[in-house]
């Protein structure tokens, strides 16, 4: 057996792994590249494999950077079932169809601006390819056992990242023999609410596991909740609060926490604009999952039911709606996606909002290389948005005790539930850094082999 690692290595986009052995082919995760020009590059090469020899494919939850390229895979070729979670299988349905139309605008938008220049801006992939991928998603439930072909064997535990996701377990039979490899996917920071801790998982002989966040600890969460607390009462009166928000975690969360500082008395009064058709029907998604949901989540949901009032959540379904926003000079918090303000609704808010000096650009959630996000949290005095150069004089803020990824304290953690080290870790999912620091913690502190593979590695997977 092997693994060729063909995503989310040395960054942390486009998850992708390829394993293969004794005629069996099949791959975890299927995820799109994000973060400028060398990101679409990317997205349009041709796959490293023929997609139509695939067995069938893992996924370890919705979001984009792993799931965003199977309408294409599905396109050239692939036929095989998608194995996800229930929860995933329902996030899927809106976000890529979301994603299949952000593809089709854009190039619609491309086409215009080039009108009569002969050349023509297609699509990644259109409305109709995500439809038929999604009827070849098979949900299963988190703790069982299923075997998707003779000599595999896989177990979807809860990783506490998003709603749905999963750490993979993965049981493989070749020679006579049998082993077991287990993807870590996302792990998300144990004691955040809504959703519950990451599964422990007490053996494998070959992990790989993430690195978003290897190089450094997260805020704790209190002072982070202190620092919101300040913005809302320092800014509201002056003018708005513009949050680009992951639709898929991060907009479910922070609504949590506005609600739940309303309930302890340390807001009043807010209005918030939820901006974003996905992250909309998401945040409906969420509250019919609250089986997923932790102790302070379920109770949170009972008060809201009872003082649904005490915040006033607007939804803006229409474009109108949407642009009707741009109009508010002060007193909203408006919260849009998408996260890394690479695409949707946000990047119209930021384009009228970034010039006002009274506005807050609050940013919540990593920003890969590339992104318009990270450009605004380096310190961008210009910007381009929708080919218009926009000054930045509203305050960038950035609070980093959000993150729905686990840090490095909560990945050791996470590891520490293993009663045998893996005969090998393999570390993927971040950025050089922060990928070599949880290297190098991982030896010091558990005194594990590591390997931190570049892309397009392959190694053995041996009994």
């Amino acid at each position: 057996m092997k693994v060729t690692f063909l995503g989310a290595t040395g960054e942390v986009t486009g998850s992708c792994y390829l394993v293969e052995g004794d005629g069996l082919r099949f791959l975890v995760d299927c995820g799109m590249f994000q973060g400028g020009r060398a990101a679409d590059a990317k997205n349009r090469k041709d796959f490293a494999f023929v997609p139509h020899d695939i067995d069938f494919m893992v996924l370890t939850h919705a979001h984009i950077d792993h799931s965003g390229l199977i309408p294409r895979l599905c396109k050239d070729g692939f036929k095989g079932p998608i194995y996800t979670t229930e929860a995933t299988t329902e996030l899927l349905m809106i976000m890529l169809r979301d994603s299949a139309n952000i593809h089709e605008r854009e190039a619609e938008r491309a086409n215009r601006k080039r009108k009569n220049k002969g050349h023509i801006s297609k699509p990644l992939y259109e409305m109709a390819d995500a439809e038929a991928s999604l009827a070849q998603v098979v949900p299963k439930p988190y703790d069982d056992i299923f075997s998707p072909h003779d000599n595999v064997r896989i177990r979807l535990r809860d990783a506490g990242h998003i709603l749905g996701s999963a750490i993979l377990e993965i049981w493989l039979k070749d020679g006579g023999g049998e082993r077991k490899i287990t993807f870590s996917g996302d792990l998300g920071q144990p004691g955040r609410p809504i959703l519950r801790d990451p599964c422990l998982i007490n053996e494998t002989d070959y992990l790989v596991v993430e690195s978003t966040y290897g190089d450094r600890l997260h805020k704790s969460l209190q002072p982070s909740l202190d620092e919101l607390v300040e913005i809302i009462k320092g800014r509201m009166d002056k003018g708005n609060i513009i949050v680009p928000a992951f639709a898929v975690g991060r907009t479910q969360e922070l609504i949590y926490y506005l609600y739940n500082l309303t309930r302890q008395g340390r807001v009043k009064n807010l209005t918030v604009f939820l901006d974003s058709p996905m992250a909309q029907n998401v945040t409906d998604l969420t509250r019919r999952h609250m089986e997923l949901f932790d102790k302070e989540g379920r109770q949170l949901a009972e008060w809201y039911a009872r003082s649904g009032h005490a915040l006033t959540l607007k939804f803006t379904r229409t474009v109108q709606e949407s642009m009707a926003i741009n109009s508010i000079r002060s007193g909203a918090i408006i919260m849009s996606a998408s996260g890394m303000c690479t695409a949707g609704r946000i990047l119209h808010h930021l384009r009228h909002g970034l010039a006002r000096p009274n506005n807050t650009v609050l940013i919540t959630g990593y920003q890969a290389q590339g992104t318009l996000g990270r450009r605004l949290v380096d310190g961008a005095k210009t910007v381009k948005i929708f080919g218009d150069e926009i000054a930045v004089k509203a305050r960038i803020v950035t609070i980093g005790g959000f993150s729905a990824h686990a840090d490095q304290a909560a990945i050791l953690k996470w590891l520490g539930g293993f009663e045998v080290a893996p005969r090998q870790t393999f570390i993927t999912h971040g950025e050089p850094e922060a990928s070599v620091a949880l290297s190098q913690e991982i030896k010091s502190r558990l005194g594990w082999n590591t390997v931190i593979p570049v892309p397009g590695q392959q190694v053995m997977i041996e009994a």
